[in-house]
């Protein structure tokens, strides 16, 4: 078999901060401005016009046109070196202004230009909310963290070793489903074909466990898939209506959903892989996430995720006990990076990445500065061992924080064979 990428394998900040998504003029503002800001596709500033860096603590520079500039020659230059048919940057930090604009083309066959409503597929930022459904129902005291996995699923290997925040902190030693080649097989032979859960585990669970519980950290996606049927055992619920109805609603997101098959609400980009048979570019709009489920089905859009970062982060929903736990981090591979429960660290941004088929997108949040920052691409092709989102996401750290900028300095895990 062909080597395969399947990245919401690897849809984490420790394997390449992965997760974003581009377009040509300019659909946004750089609010705090006093003149239009330039048009994306207008030449950079001159040396003399850029303002001087902000300091080494990491503040936000004032979003002014010159600022503005800068970001635009940044992400043009990103895009030129990648291929991104398409992006979208947001930035917005209170006092300093903010910071909107497409880039590039959201459908590759008409010329449609990226705009900044258009609806994506998050990958691995679904965990985020599947989580989160978790934590509430540790604050409803329905179920513990250190609940053993084996009291709500049955044929776990492990299962009376293993914890529910074992499970979310990434620290389980299963093996990950999205690994098995006959998983890779069957999914690359008919990416519209829909999964269940129960299919997911049995890829999983013919394999014998990596390590002890919690003995390091390991991004997998098997994890995910077992806390989705916690919460749909403890409420008597699907997880979509729960995370619909609990998470979704009293967070005030309107653009965001769980489908329950390939659905992906208008309007929206197209997104284009190579993960395929031939080995080709292709169109992955319709192909169906439900192999993701739990771990990566969910589609946003711009707005949503501008909302739920600092949601997200600092635990809007759930009490500041439980927010204090869920941001205990395990340290990465890379320096200043950690992971918590469904949410990375990384030089003090806090939040999650995603990557499938057709698409990546990137949502954090600056404590420090109530900054967020939201990347969304259409697609997924890494370029040079790197995935594209992180590349924006550290041209776009460089010039706003410096003192917090993405990491990359390490190349993705090699893809199955």
């Amino acid at each position: 078999m062909k080597p395969t990428h399947l990245r919401l394998r690897r849809a984490c900040t420790a394997a390449a901060v992965t997760g974003a998504l581009v377009l040509p003029a300019a659909a946004g503002t750089a609010y705090g401005a006093t003149a239009p800001p330039p048009s994306p596709s207008a030449t950079a500033p001159s040396d003399s016009t850029a303002p001087p860096s902000p300091d080494a603590g990491g503040h936000f520079p004032q979003l002014t046109p010159a600022v503005a500039a800068r970001l635009d020659a940044a992400v043009r230059e990103v895009m030129r070196e990648t291929g991104v048919p398409g992006a979208t940057v947001g930035l917005w930090a209170p006092g300093k202004g903010a910071y909107v604009r497409t880039f590039g083309v959201a459908d590759k066959a008409t010329g449609a230009p990226m705009k900044s409503d258009l609806h994506v597929r998050l990958g691995s930022e679904t965990k985020t909310f599947t989580v989160t459904a978790l934590l509430q129902l540790v604050d409803q005291k329905k179920i513990g963290l250190d609940d053993p996995i084996g009291d709500y699923v049955t044929g776990v290997p492990n299962g009376d070793r293993i914890t529910l925040r074992e499970l979310a902190g990434m620290r389980s030693g299963l093996f990950n489903y999205t690994l098995d080649p006959d998983f890779l097989k069957k999914l690359e032979g008919d990416p519209g074909q829909s999964f269940v859960p129960q299919q997911l585990l049995d890829y999983s669970f013919r394999h014998p466990v990596q390590f002890a519980p919690d003995q390091k950290f390991d991004y997998c996606n098997t994890n995910l898939i077992l806390l989705g049927l916690v919460v749909e055992k403890v409420t008597g619920r699907p997880l979509h209506d729960v995370i619909a109805r609990d998470v979704i609603a009293p967070a005030g997101l309107r653009g965001t959903f769980f489908p329950t098959g390939a659905q992906l609400p208008d309007p929206h980009a197209h997104g284009y892989t190579d993960q395929t048979a031939s080995g080709r570019l292709e169109d992955a709009t319709d192909w169906n996430p439900s192999w993701g489920w739990a771990a990566g089905a969910m589609t946003s859009d711009l707005q949503d995720l501008r909302s739920w970062a600092p949601i997200l982060a600092t635990g809007t929903l759930l009490t500041p006990a439980t927010q204090a736990e869920r941001l205990k981090t395990t340290p990465m591979d890379l320096p200043g990076t950690g992971y918590g429960l469904g949410i990375f660290n990384v030089q003090g941004w806090l939040g999650h990445n995603g990557s499938l088929p057709g698409y990546e997108s990137l949502t954090v949040y600056l404590p420090q500065e109530r900054a967020t920052m939201v990347i969304l691409l259409n697609t997924d092709v890494v370029h040079d061992g790197q995935e594209p989102s992180t590349l924006f996401g550290q041209a776009v750290t460089e010039i706003v924080t410096p003192g917090h900028v993405y990491p990359i300095h390490r190349p993705l895990v090699p893809r199955p064979g």
